[in-house]
């Protein structure tokens, strides 16, 4: 009998060593994102939408209690990559996700797939990842880069645009963008600038070639810090009201009170595109607006809309397994059901595990209040999906 009870307790003990992360009763999720130098003004909006959201949910997914573990970037893939393989190793998150910037994810991405891990961009969509770098443990919850400008394309040829100047910066997710315009642009690219990123704060020359192109419009991607110095720069050399100016990325909800402030009123009335707009009418965007609002004093951009889904869409995935974190399996088929209430309303993930949704055109206009935020003028491409899905071979 005695032997019988030692044995016993050596089972348990042994059991209890042998938990999975489910017994510690914790997921533990990784965030990348940029902190310090000047680009963390975007990795505020990130933040402050994760920690709303896991406020709402009482820092909870199904069973689990839920950590958020953040690292910065630095605004730089090396730093980036170093920054993700101690989070994965030494911290040993379960999931990863943030990322802002696409060649940071680029160079950190295999670092967490190797492990193991699933991985979720909450912003970065760079191509290779849609098409022929596409992985089973890997999801983006925002769009792929090509996308947002294709819907500007079109855009434009709704506008009569028939010559068209391009400048973005010399990076994946540049590249991306001038790519996506010209998608879908039916018109003529008369010049095209590819600039130093992110080093480059003087376009001064690259202005003076608009100006002997003369082109019916300007496309620009100018996202942070880098969006308002252009659109200062636009305005001194003389060309507000002369060329319209088209953007992605650059008119949004943490450039516009600065621009506000520095009364900038030629960009009231600029049209741009994006998967979503504050003004949606759905209840989960409602209550993500409002919720910011109330709790920060300013209006989301999209990156918050983003990470803001990204807490709730990780929960969907650990509700679907009952927090069983062993079963990857399910974690991946409830992560590519993606049945979660999301600040876009309805959308379906694709067969490379990237979003099927609505892009709609945007405006810059002037609240009841007096401040400048966008609205929702029109879907401009319905339920769609990346141009690079096809080479996806999952």
């Amino acid at each position: 009998m005695k032997k019988r009870i030692i044995g016993l307790v050596s089972a348990l003990a042994l059991a209890a060593t042998a938990a999975p992360a489910l017994a510690q009763g914790t997921i533990k999720i990784g965030v990348l994102m940029t902190l310090s130098t000047p680009a963390a003004i975007i990795g505020r909006d990130f933040k402050d939408a994760y920690d709303l959201a896991m406020d709402q949910i009482g820092h909870k997914m199904g069973p689990l209690k839920a950590e958020l573990v953040y690292a910065d970037d630095e605004f730089n893939p090396q730093k980036g990559k170093q920054k993700t393989e101690k989070l994965v190793k030494s911290d040993n998150v379960d999931i990863m996700t943030g990322y802002i910037w696409s060649h940071v994810l680029l160079a950190s991405v295999n670092t967490v797939t190797q492990a193991g891990k699933i991985i979720i961009s909450s912003n970065a969509g760079p191509s290779p990842m849609a098409g022929k770098r596409c992985h089973k443990n890997f999801f983006n919850i925002s769009w792929q880069n090509d996308q947002t400008p294709m819907a500007l394309g079109e855009v434009l040829n709704q506008k009569g645009v028939k010559s068209l100047y391009i400048m973005s910066p010399n990076y994946a997710a540049g590249k991306n963008m001038a790519a996506g315009v010209e998608r879908t642009f039916k018109g003529k690219v008369v010049g095209k600038d590819m600039t130093k990123w992110p080093a480059q704060i003087d376009w001064s020359a690259e202005l003076s070639k608009v100006k002997a192109a003369k082109p019916d419009a300007v496309f620009i991607f100018y996202p942070g810090k880098h969006g308002p110095a252009f659109l200062k720069q636009y305005a001194e050399a003389g060309l507000n009201g002369k060329i319209p100016l088209y953007s992605v990325y650059t008119l949004d909800a943490i450039a516009l009170p600065r621009l506000q402030k520095a009364n900038m009123t030629g960009v009231l009335g600029t049209q741009m595109t994006q998967f979503w707009v504050q003004d949606l009418d759905n209840p989960q965007n409602k209550k993500f607006v409002s919720s910011f609002r109330k709790k920060y004093g300013r209006y989301p951009s999209f990156y918050a809309a983003q990470a803001y889904d990204t807490i709730y869409y990780i929960k969907s995935a650990v509700e679907a397994v009952n927090g069983n974190l062993k079963d990857m399996d399910g974690l991946r088929a409830a992560l590519k059901k993606a049945d979660f209430p999301s600040v876009r309303g309805k959308f379906r993930m694709g067969n490379n595990n990237f979003p099927i949704q609505n892009f709609y055109s945007r405006e810059v206009v002037t609240d009841s209040d007096g401040n400048w935020t966008t609205s929702v003028r029109g879907v401009v491409l319905k339920d769609h999906q990346d141009p690079y899905a096809s080479q996806c071979k999952m």
